[in-house]
């Protein structure tokens, strides 16, 4: 079997598939913007709120009219009705002078602040208010929550309904946003069958394919899924070709290592790709590939299921959510400190994944390392996320503080 000729770092590997550019970008309307990530910023060209309202139920004073009121001595006000909702108060409120208000309601002219129901009794037309006011308690002034030409939303940020909220709040009925990008995910191997299938005796069910296309979709990726391709290079690179053609990306599983067996590396270049690499210097994943055809990625991936997805989560995830767009979050969804459980070796010169089980032990988190290697799949479903061993240390010891990269 030959060798690797070239080995790429961890860091190198990550550069390269960062400078992929993002897909082109489309108007989406904002009932169908959620979760999308925006391809310019989104401005605002109305103040929130639109008039000063109450941020309490109670009503609306002349904050100089409450001062010194108290539980003994209560400042009395005359009530002269009630602010309607969806409405506004006929007149501006006289020195002395108080109207009900709801949460939401427009604050009345020449009133100035809320008191809250709760300090005030109503009796015979007046207000007795047993606690006193400052000007501008209890109300949200115009443009105090968002100014006229405020930035809502930055171009890379995906949106959450809580933008989407925000956007209609202000009008804002449409929004330009990246395309989701298209990804083929294609299995190859004269062993695999579908997962429908009863496996014979050498044979065994495809689980990357299902797998990879769950991961990219979970980076807001649509799939395409190319099936399973036999060990043979015409067929092989004719299924690639097409998924190229009609997807921003294209991951192919199996046959990336450089046995007689392995066509990857061909089944690429046939599709138009160039090999900027054929090897990372990583463990497990090594003989990870990526070519590129024009402005999109080709990548061989491992074909044993925990090394593909293992590489999914440290390289390719991060290269879909920029190829998507993305800026605003970090690439790993979530992370936690922990004390490692027991020593794990590793090899200076190769970055290593190790997956791991969480165990909380009073006040303190372990990492436990799962054993197995990446022939063991249970070890995935297992695994709550992964502790990397940078490349320029030999392993870390039993109680080192490590950071679990916690599976999304």
């Amino acid at each position: 079997m030959a060798e690797f000729l070239v080995l790429r770092s961890a860091d190198e590997a990550r550069r390269l598939l960062a400078a992929f550019p993002a897909v082109g970008a489309e108007r989406v309307a904002l009932a169908e913007a959620d979760g999308r990530v925006l391809a310019a910023d989104v401005v605002g060209t109305e103040a929130l709120p639109a008039w000063t309202r109450a941020v309490m139920d109670g009503y609306a004073v002349r904050a100089a009219d409450t001062f010194g009121a108290s539980d003994t001595v209560p400042a009395f006000l005359s009530c002269v009705g009630a602010v309607p909702m969806g409405g506004v108060f006929p007149r501006a409120l006289a020195p002395g002078e108080a109207a009900a208000i709801a949460t939401g309601g427009v604050i009345p002219d020449g009133a100035d602040a809320v008191v809250m129901i709760e300090f005030t009794d109503e009796r015979a037309g007046a207000v007795a208010v047993h606690r006193g006011v400052a000007t501008g308690d209890h109300v949200l002034r115009t443009g105090e929550d968002v100014a006229c030409g405020a930035v809502l939303g930055r171009a890379g940020r995906r949106l959450r309904p809580e933008d989407v909220a925000l956007c209609a709040a202000l009008g804002i009925t449409e929004v330009l946003v990246h395309r989701r990008p298209r990804v083929g995910v294609l299995s190859t191997g004269d062993e695999l069958v579908a997962p429908d299938a009863m496996p014979r005796p050498g044979q065994v069910r495809d689980a990357n394919q299902l797998a990879l296309a769950a991961a990219c979709r979970r980076c807001g990726c649509d799939v395409e899924l190319g099936g399973v391709a036999a060990d043979d290079a015409a067929e092989l690179a004719a299924r690639t070709r097409s998924l190229a053609a009609s997807c921003d990306a294209v991951l192919l599983s199996g046959g990336s290592s450089v046995g007689a067996r392995d066509l990857t590396a061909g089944a690429l270049v046939a599709a138009g790709g160039e090999i900027i690499f054929h090897g990372i210097s990583v463990r497990p994943g090594k003989p990870t590939i990526l070519a590129r055809a024009g402005a999109k990625p080709l990548l061989g991936m491992p074909g044993v299921p925990v090394s593909a997805l293992v590489i999914f989560e440290v390289f390719v995830r991060p290269m879909l959510l920029a190829l998507g767009g993305e800026r605003e979050r970090e690439a790993w969804p979530a992370r936690r400190r922990a004390r490692l459980s027991r020593r794990v070796p590793s090899l200076a010169g190769r970055e290593d994944y190790v997956r791991v089980r969480l165990v909380t032990t009073g006040e303190v988190a372990l990492a436990e390392p799962l054993l197995g290697g990446s022939s063991a799949m249970s070890t995935l479903a297992r695994a709550d996320g992964l502790v990397i061993v940078p490349a320029g240390v030999e392993g870390i010891a039993e109680g080192d503080e490590v950071e679990v990269l916690l599976h999304g």
